[in-house]
Formats: C-alpha cells, sequence, structure tokens
C-alpha cells in the first residue's frame, strides 16, 4: 500500500478493531490450557529471538505471556500476536534495532492451538522459509497475516479447508512464487486478501473468485498476473478497495467493473490497458477517493470535470481528505479537466493542450501537467482559491508569460517546477517569500535579470536549477550563507559574470555545483576543495530519492516497494558527464559534480580540489587555466569523468592519473602539455582523441615516438612502460581485445537475430536488458569502491 488517504486509513482502523475484537484483554486473568502452553513452548523453541523478545514465555499461565491472549472462560489461546512492533526501525541507535525480528523455523505445534483466531508474524525474517501446508489444520483462524516477514515458496493449497472462518489474509511483500491457489475462491468468509509484491504468475479466472461475496479489499499487485474472466463476468463481491498494479488487464478497460458500486480504491496502473474510458465509468457515482490508471495506454479525452462522489462515506473519512487521481503516463488528449473535491492530480506525460483552467487548484495540495502540450499563461489564479498546494510541476509544456505574482501566495509550496517552458520576464521578488520551498526549477525558459536578494529567505532550499535562462550579473556571495540544506546549484548556460565567490564553499551539503557556459573570469579559489558534501566516498553515501511528498492533515504517503509513489515529486538532473548529457533520478543522491566549463577562468588549478574525494565528475574544459595537473589528483579515487580540454595545462601528464581505475572518460585534448603519455594502468583504456591537440605529447596512444624510443616505439629504462619481452604477448593481447569485440557482438546481434523472429520475444528481451542495465548503473555507483 503506497498511499494512506481517508480509504486506506478507514481499512486500518478496520483492522485494528478486528484485532481487538479477536484479542481480548481480560483473559489475561484466565489461567491457559496446560496443552496450549506445551505448543507454544515447543514453537518458541524453533525460533530464534537475538532480543529476547519472548522473555516473559515462562511460567504456566501463558496468557500472560508477550503477543498471547486467551478466551476468558476456557483460558484457550485465541491470539498469537508476534508482529515487529518496529517495522520501520532496524537502526540501533533508536533502541529498536532490526534485533527486533524473529527467525527460525515455524513448528507444527502450532495445529494444536485448536482454538486460534489470529496468528499475525509479519515484518520477521523468516527468509527462506515457506508457508507450512499445516496452517489449513487451524480450522478456527480468521485473521492470518505473514505480510513483509520473507517466505519463499508456493502459497499452501491447505488454506482453502479454512473456508468457514478465514476473513482475513495477507501474504503481501514476500517471495512467494508459483500460481494462486483455485482453492482461495472457496473462502466464502473472506474479507481482506492482499497478496502484492510478491514473484507470483499465471492466470487469475473467476474460480479464484468463485465464492467471495464478502470480499472488500483486494490487492494482487505487483506480480505478474494474467486476468482471464468472461467479458459477461459479474464478481460475487462488491469491492471498496481493488488495487492490481502491474498485472496483466487489458487490452480494454474491464467490463466487469460496471457491477461494483461501492469503490473507494482503484488501482490499475501499468496494467497493459489501452483505448478509452467507457462512458459507465464517468456516469456512475462512485465513491472514490483514489484512483490510479496510471502507465498505460489509454487515450481520448478525459470529462471537463473530475468530481467523485462522496455518498456513502463516514463522516470520520469525508472531512479528512479529497480525492487523490493519477493518469499519468498514458495517451490522453485534448483540454485539462477542472478538478473538484482533489487533493492530488497528476496528468504528466500525456498529450492533453489548450490552457490551464481558471481557478484549478481549488483544493489541491498536489498538481502536475508536465510533459504534456499546454499553451497560454499560467492562470493568475492560481493560488488565490487553493492556499495549500505543496507541490506544482508545470514542466516540459509551451507555457509563456511571466510567473504570476499570485504564487507567492502558495504559502505551503514546498516544489515549484516550471521548467522547459517559453516564460519571460525577471525572476519575481515574490518567490522569496514561500520559505518552506525546498525544490526550484526555473531552467529553461527565457528569464533575464538578477537574482532577487529575497532568495536569502528560502533557506528550506535544496535543488535550485536556474540553468538556460538569460541571467545576468555576477552571482551574489550571499549564496554562501543560510543554505545548509542545498544539494543541488545549477547556473548553467546564463551570462553570469565576475569571479567565483569564495563563499560558495560554505554550502556544506552541496553535492552538484554546475556553473558552467557563463562568463565568469578569475581563478577557482582554493576553498572550492573545502565542499563537505564532496568530500565522501561512495561507500559511505547511502542512496535514497530525492522525492517531496505533500502532507496535509488527513493525508499520509508511505514508500515502500519499486514503483512510484502518487502524488509524490521525484527529484531529476541532467549532468554532463563522459562528454554526453545524462539525466539521474534513482541514484541521484550518490552524484557528485563539478562543472566549471565554458567561462573565462584563468590561473592555476588550486591543489585543493583534489581534496573532493567523493567527486564523480570533474569538468573545467573550455577555460583559459594554466599550469601543471597536480600529481596529487590521484586522490580522487571516484573520479568517473575528467574533462580538462581546451585550457592552457603544461608540463607532464602525472603517472598517478593511471591509479584511477574508475575513470571512464578522459579529455586532455586542446592544451599545452609535453612528455611522454603515461602507459599503464587506466592510461591504456584511452585513445588519441584524449590526448588530441597537444603538441608536445608522444606516445602510443598519439602513435608519436618519443625520445629515446627504439624503431619499434618501445621506450627505453629511463620510461615507464609495460615490458614487452618480444614473446608474442602483444600479440595475445591484440587478440585478446579482439575476442572481447566479438564475443560482445555476438552478445548482442545472436539474440536479437533469433528475436526476430517472435516480436513478443524481442520485446522481453530489450526490457529485461534495459532493467539489467539500469541495475547495473546503480551497484556501478554505490558499491565500485569496494573491488
Amino acid at each position: 500500500m503506497e498511499t494512506i488517504t481517508g480509504l486506506p486509513f478507514m481499512f486500518l482502523i478496520l483492522c485494528l478493531v478486528t484485532r481487538e475484537f479477536l484479542l481480548n484483554s481480560d483473559a489475561q486473568l484466565t489461567n491457559c490450557m496446560d496443552s496450549d502452553r506445551e505448543a507454544l513452548v515447543d514453537f518458541k523453541n524453533g525460533l530464534h529471538d537475538p532480543e529476547n523478545r519472548l522473555s516473559s514465555w515462562k511460567g504456566s499461565n501463558c496468557c500472560q505471556w508477550w503477543g498471547i491472549s486467551c478466551e476468558t472462560t476456557s483460558g484457550a489461546v485465541i491470539a498469537v500476536d508476534l508482529h515487529n512492533p518496529y517495522p520501520n526501525n532496524y537502526d540501533e541507535s533508536t533502541g529498536t534495532s532490526g534485533f527486533w525480528n524473529l527467525s527460525g523455523e515455524i513448528r507444527p505445534s502450532l495445529t494444536k492451538l485448536k482454538f486460534l483466531r489470529l496468528l499475525d508474524l509479519s515484518f520477521n525474517t523468516f527468509d527462506g522459509n515457506t508457508i507450512p501446508q499445516f496452517f489449513g489444520s487451524l480450522k478456527n483462524l480468521q485473521y492470518l497475516n505473514l505480510s513483509n516477514s520473507g517466505f519463499r515458496g508456493p502459497i499452501p493449497d491447505s488454506f482453502g479447508i479454512l473456508q468457514q472462518n478465514l476473513t482475513h489474509l495477507k501474504l503481501n511483500d514476500n517471495a512467494l512464487n508459483g500460481t494462486l491457489p483455485e482453492s482461495l475462491g472457496q473462502l466464502s468468509e473472506l474479507s481482506t486478501f492482499d497478496v502484492s509484491s510478491n514473484k507470483l504468475t499465471g492466470v487469475v479466472t473467476e474460480a479464484h473468485f468463485l465464492k467471495l461475496k464478502k470480499l472488500s479489499y483486494l490487492d494482487l499487485s505487483s506480480n505478474s498476473f494474467k486476468l482471464n474472466v468472461n467479458s459477461n463476468w459479474v464478481p460475487p463481491f462488491q469491492i471498496s478497495s481493488l488495487s492490481m498494479r502491474a498485472c496483466h488487464l487489458g487490452p480494454s478497460f474491464p467490463a466487469w467493473l460496471k457491477s461494483q458500486k461501492q469503490v473507494m480504491s482503484l488501482d490499475f496502473s501499468n496494467a497493459s490497458l489501452s483505448g478509452s474510458i467507457p462512458n459507465w465509468f464517468w456516469e456512475f457515482s462512485y465513491p472514490l477517493l483514489r484512483l490510479n490508471l496510471s502507465f498505460n495506454q489509454l487515450a481520448g479525452q478525459l470529462p471537463s470535470r473530475l468530481e467523485f462522489s462522496a455518498l456513502g462515506f463516514p463522516s470520520q473519512v469525508i472531512h479528512l481528505t479529497g480525492a487523490v487521481v493519477d493518469f499519468s503516463s498514458n495517451n490522453f488528449s485534448g483540454s485539462i479537466p477542472k478538478p473538484r473535491g482533489i487533493n492530488i492530480l497528476d496528468l504528466s506525460k500525456n498529450k492533453l493542450s489548450g490552457n490551464i483552467p481558471n481557478n484549478i487548484s481549488q483544493s489541491l495540495v498536489f498538481l502536475s501537467i508536465a510533459y504534456n502540450q499546454i499553451n497560454g499563461e499560467i492562470p493568475a489564479s492560481i493560488c488565490n482559491i487553493g492556499p495549500y498546494l505543496k507541490a506544482i510541476d508545470l514542466s516540459n509544456n509551451n507555457l509563456t508569460g511571466s510567473i504570476p505574482s499570485s504564487i507567492g501566495n502558495c504559502s505551503d509550496l514546498s516544489v515549484l517546477d516550471i521548467s522547459n517552458n517559453n516564460l519571460s520576464g525577471t525572476i519575481p521578488t515574490f518567490l522569496g517569500q514561500l520559505g518552506g520551498l525546498q525544490t526550484l526549477h526555473l531552467h529553461g525558459n527565457k528569464l533575464y535579470g538578477r537574482l532577487p536578494s529575497s532568495f536569502q529567505n528560502l533557506s528550506s532550499l535544496e535543488t535550485p536549477n536556474l540553468g538556460n535562462n538569460r541571467l545576468s550579473g555576477v552571482i551574489p556571495p550571499w549564496i554562501g550563507k543560510g543554505f545548509e540544506r542545498l544539494r543541488i546549484l545549477s547556473l548553467r548556460s546564463n551570462s553570469f559574470s565576475g569571479e567565483l565567490p569564495a563563499l560558495l564553499s560554505n554550502l556544506s551539503s552541496l553535492q552538484i555545483l554546475d556553473l558552467a557556459e557563463n562568463q565568469l573570469v578569475g581563478s577557482i579559489p582554493p576553498s572550492f576543495g573545502h565542499f563537505k558534501g564532496m568530500h565522501m566516498s561512495q561507500a559511505q553515501m547511502i542512496n535514497h530519492y530525492l522525492l517531496y511528498r505533500p502532507s496535509r492533515s488527513g493525508i499520509y504517503i508511505l514508500g515502500g516497494g519499486n514503483y512510484e509513489i502518487v502524488g509524490s515529486y521525484y527529484e531529476s538532473f541532467v549532468v554532463n558527464m563522459k562528454g554526453q548529457p545524462l539525466r539521474y533520478t534513482k541514484t541521484l543522491s550518490l552524484v557528485t559534480a563539478l562543472d566549471l566549463s565554458g567561462n573565462n577562468l584563468s590561473g592555476d588549478l588550486p591543489i585543493e580540489i583534489t581534496n573532493l574525494l567523493g567527486l564523480l565528475v570533474l569538468d573545467l574544459s573550455s577555460n583559459q587555466i594554466t599550469g601543471h595537473i597536480p600529481e596529487s589528483i590521484s586522490k580522487l579515487k571516484e573520479l568517473l569523468s575528467l574533462d580538462l580540454s581546451s585550457n592552457r595545462f603544461s608540463g607532464a601528464i602525472p603517472q598517478s592519473l593511471g591509479s584511477l581505475s574508475s575513470l571512464g572518460y578522459l579529455n586532455l585534448s586542446n592544451n599545452e602539455l609535453s612528455g611522454p603519455i603515461p602507459d599503464k594502468d587506466q592510461m591504456l583504456t584511452f585513445n588519441a582523441s584524449s590526448f588530441a591537440g597537444n603538441v608536445g605529447l608522444c606516445g602510443r596512444q598519439l602513435a608519436v615516438k618519443c625520445p629515446g624510443d627504439d624503431k619499434n616505439g618501445k621506450p627505453d629504462k629511463g620510461r615507464t612502460a609495460p615490458k614487452d619481452a618480444g614473446n608474442g604477448d602483444s600479440f595475445i593481447n591484440k587478440w585478446f581485445y579482439l575476442s572481447i569485440g566479438l564475443g560482445f557482438a555476438a552478445g548482442i546481434l545472436v539474440p536479437y537475430l533469433i528475436m526476430t523472429m517472435r516480436k513478443s520475444w524481442s520485446i522481453a528481451y530489450f526490457d529485461v536488458v534495459d532493467k539489467v542495465v539500469d541495475r547495473i548503473l546503480y551497484l556501478w555507483l554505490k558499491y565500485r569502491t569496494t573491488k
């Protein structure tokens, strides 16, 4: 479950009420049955309990043991609740470390608890364990929660035996595989069923729901299910919360949903749906609080007004929150609908056009219409009626005009992204009123003038990107004061002049500084070697999404899983690395970069720069920097990309440069360097283009002999180079590299030729390649220091 709004909050309350109903505190005054106590002792002996959570499991009265509840009259054990009470704290400094987890073997002695109604082992670490078949022998079991506990293997068929009593079955967030047993369709009392985020596969048919007349909460998300039901199928249940994210439901919109009258939460995202949404869907008065149809191929126009009925809601839910609606990443066209009673609205990555409606915000907390074809001006009413907006993303459209002053009324705003439009004018001073602003993206417009001094009030700012505009003036020194949380600062591709402010080094959290392509002069301050955020090695850094989640009374956003969280803004940034722009999102918090290229900087490169031990990208190209490349540059062990081209560096290339084993891109071209190019280690991986335009350089990379080389280009004893004993090693090396090339070609072309025989195979193949590359990138950034 990724978002808790009014509906899931209500289900959470219902679950807690159910648990309390099944757990009777008065039972602690009753003595437990001897057979139950013996069964619990044997069950405990199979568990690994490092934190001694079960220390109270001693003495004759097991009704007083931690996690145990008994029936008041007979003393029979009716509940075993051993869920981890601290599932989101595996940090020892909090006193609630991961040692709270239970693990080990689940022994069949549990079956001797003949009157057991509730069993909760969630948020523990039973890694490698399969769910025991003998759970089907617990005939009185009503509530079973094994979620988030590392269980593997198939779902037992024996669960179908529990058809007379089982009401809650939660198996989500494990590593279960196999298919969904049809016997589950016999659980006539089941109201809550959750198997989301597992590795289950196969076809789900009408038989799986045959007798589930009381089902109100169903989550099959994040598995590999394919739903195959008759086009005229009418489900036996009336569902309230339905999630089939990442299941195959398409291609057409499910007609059986028409029979459901009480849907409060619906998630059909990434479900292979295409075509238009049928009219009956908009005509029904669904009491929806949450609707997610993102990442499909749905097309057609949305209704002019988006409004969902509140009929049938408990009063305590209605006043808490409006609806959450996500139609992003589809093919919807036409104009933007006007929302009513909606808190979170995501229409990004569609084909919508026209103007932004007046008074669109109203009750909105989050609004995204990014990556569409919207034109016209940003309406002056953007924040007049809805002052509760936390995030506005209007980026990558065709908006014109200036930034309206009413945005200054959005006092709660955390995210403002209006980048990549055609906005003009100066940056308004009223943006300085947004004291809670964390991310500010104005890049890719036609804004001009100076940075307003009111920006000094934005103490919460983390990721300002003002690049690719027409801004001018000096970079104000006050940027180096009062921005303790600043992670990224980009002013690239503007017309800033003057010298680099030495005070910028006070930005202790800064990981990316991009001032490229301006008109900056003077030398690089030695203090630029003191950016603390660039000192940490990758092994010391922790990767986490840079995202911002709207929060308002009654709205709670929970993380989890590998899917996007509805109503969250994910920070991304383009870094010029290895000679090309690369966009980072998932691993952005691991990226460190210093880009001062394309200016008129002069003087020597301060040796202090080599103290930035965590730096991945250093680009000082296209300046007038002089002097030697410092030998201590070898301290930058994390460097992936180094560009010092088109400067006036002189002297020899440091031999130590070859020790940078992570360096994948090197450009020293068009300088005044001289002497032999180091011909060992990492330096052998770069070709002539890395060293061109240095008339004094020589070496095998340039095919230019150095003084003292013999007629075969072999260096004399006074030069450091790999020895060639004349025994054919160089010939073998050539065949080694040739074999790599042939192997790479075969590895790509052979599967391609095979896949061209069937389109479905090729799609699956390249989808896997894409995911593997993304994973390799993450692991490379995070763990390469351990090699």
